[in-house]
């Protein structure tokens, strides 16, 4: 059959600490997902005291892109886009470096500038995250990055020429105690922040915003402490106190006790410090009460320019839409079908408000769970609700909250139940309210009706409209054509509606 993809592409990101590859597969209409990885600690961030890399970074830099070059022959990428960040763009020996890189691997690398560095990573977030006004930072080997946007406009852009390597090459020795070593880089990283008189001027409801490794690494470990029941980093919220308690517990930590901390990788381990020092330097600063993780920054931003063209200008105005239409181009589900399901339930929930008195929130849960029900028949069509809970609940969707997407999955997984299991809904109580379980249980029968009104995908019921009269709920249909199946179908669901509404159905 051939691949349906447009193009593959290989991106490597050669960092301070970590060097990178990520294989994404194009597809047509500015679609892109992930479809491999591979990264490995160069440590290209520790330079000599003249500023030059060192040679045994250069060899280890080298050898890794030969792997990586060699993962991208076995993906048949088409394609390979390189750039390299504050390591390379501040080495002395920048050129010779390049040069010798190009002679080993044939790979051209393209050096970021820091004001390209820090446009990629807020157009990383700002199409992957709902946050209307932010602080973006990411802690890098060699740069510490700060994007101040308000409105989807940045404000201010600012790198500062300090990262968790380089800040443990300072600061860190083993005639310091870690604990003294901390508190010297939060005074130090304080005394930097208070060049910048713009970090006194935030707007009250800016969020701040942790990109890359470090901020990655804080959501994994705050998540296995507090036994967070989602797999998901990405738009994962840290508090103060959580915060307080990772830091106060780790500080004290030599490498060997760091490198088993669950959560965080041990190339990150004895850096990982630092950067949590330089994270609590910034919240008292600003006297931040949480940090919002983005799981998306530099890479991801320089995709989103690549396939999306018109984000070079401007970002994505529905970036749950564009992630969800991202997951019907990849599994080949049907568009138009998915469009109608939406369109009704979106009827259903607003002509049925009267009985459900739910607020508008919940259309973006009905969205999801209608957008992407059918994805679960790409497995198999036996159980395939089951399975479209268990993709939703795993598809880390870009705009959406954690609650979204848990309500989301379950709205499909109740499809076929009376009850959901109160023992499974259990373990969400970080996530979800006591109201919840009552909502689902009407937006699923909602989600069923919608199901039942496109039953021939012919998109033949074209309006709803509904009346309450007494303890009956009439409802009248506008057809286009002969929707006689659909009509079965609703009726069908009759006594489930009454169930759950307290309220007859007749279907006209």
């Amino acid at each position: 059959m051939g691949r349906k993809y447009m193009e593959r592409v290989g991106l490597f990101d050669l960092g301070s600490n970590t060097a990178r590859l990520v294989i994404y597969d194009v597809y047509d209409g500015g679609y892109f997902v992930l479809v491999n990885e591979m990264r490995e600690a160069v440590r290209l961030g520790e330079t000599e005291r003249d500023g030059n890399l060192k040679p045994t970074r250069i060899l280890q830099a080298i050898n890794t892109i030969k792997s990586f070059k060699r993962l991208c022959t076995a993906s048949k990428t088409d394609r390979i886009i390189a750039v390299a960040t504050a390591a390379v763009r501040n080495a002395k020996n920048q050129k010779s470096f390049l040069n010798e890189m190009f002679a080993a691997t044939g790979v051209k690398f393209q050096v970021l500038t820091e004001d390209e560095e820090a446009t990629y990573d807020y157009t990383g977030v700002i199409n992957t995250l709902e946050a209307p006004k932010g602080l973006i930072f990411e802690i890098g080997g060699g740069s510490m990055k700060l994007i101040y946007y308000n409105r989807r406009n940045v404000l201010q852009k600012h790198v500062l020429d300090f990262g968790s390597v380089s800040l443990a090459t300072e600061f860190v020795s083993p005639s310091v105690k870690p604990e003294v070593a901390c508190q010297n880089i939060e005074n130090f990283v304080k005394s930097r922040l208070e060049e910048l008189p713009w970090l006194k001027e935030l707007d009250p409801d800016t969020q701040l915003i942790g990109v890359g490794g470090s901020a990655r690494s804080l959501a994994r470990i705050a998540k296995r402490i507090k036994k967070y029941p989602l797999d998901m980093v990405h738009n994962f919220s840290v508090k103060i106190d959580e915060f307080d308690y990772i830091y106060n517990m780790i500080k004290p930590f030599d490498l060997e006790k760091a490198s088993k901390i669950k959560g965080l990788s041990a190339t990150r381990a004895d850096v990982f410090p630092c950067a949590l020092a330089t994270m609590k330097a910034l919240l008292d600063y600003l006297q931040a009460q949480n940090i919002t993780v983005c799981g998306c920054g530099v890479r991801e931003g320089i995709m989103f320019n690549y396939a999306v063209p018109t984000t070079v200008d401007k970002p994505i105005s529905d970036v749950l839409g564009h992630d969800l239409r991202t997951f019907i181009k990849i599994l080949h589900l049907d568009e138009t079908h998915a469009d109608q399901m939406f369109n009704l339930c979106v009827q259903l929930f607003k002509q049925l408000r009267v009985l459900h008195k739910f607020p508008r929130a919940y259309v973006k849960v009905l969205r999801i769970a209608s957008m992407m029900y059918d994805a679960g028949k790409t497995f198999k069509f036996y159980n395939f609700r089951k399975h479209t809970s268990y993709m939703i609940l795993h598809s880390n969707l870009f705009g959406a909250s954690h609650r979204d997407i848990v309500l989301a999955a379950y709205i499909c997984d109740m499809y076929s139940k009376e009850e959901a299991s109160l023992s499974e809904w259990a373990q969400y109580k970080p996530i979800l309210s006591d109201e919840d379980y009552e909502a689902v249980k009407k937006l699923a029968v909602i989600l069923r009706l919608a199901e039942a009104f496109d039953k021939s995908n012919a998109g033949l019921i074209t309006e709803i409209n509904c009346d309450v009269l007494g303890d009956s709920v009439i409802m009248k249909t506008e057809v286009e054509g002969d929707a006689a199946l659909e009509i079965k179908e609703a009726n069908s669901i009759a006594l489930e509606f009454k169930k759950v509404f307290k309220k007859n159905l007749e279907i006209l």
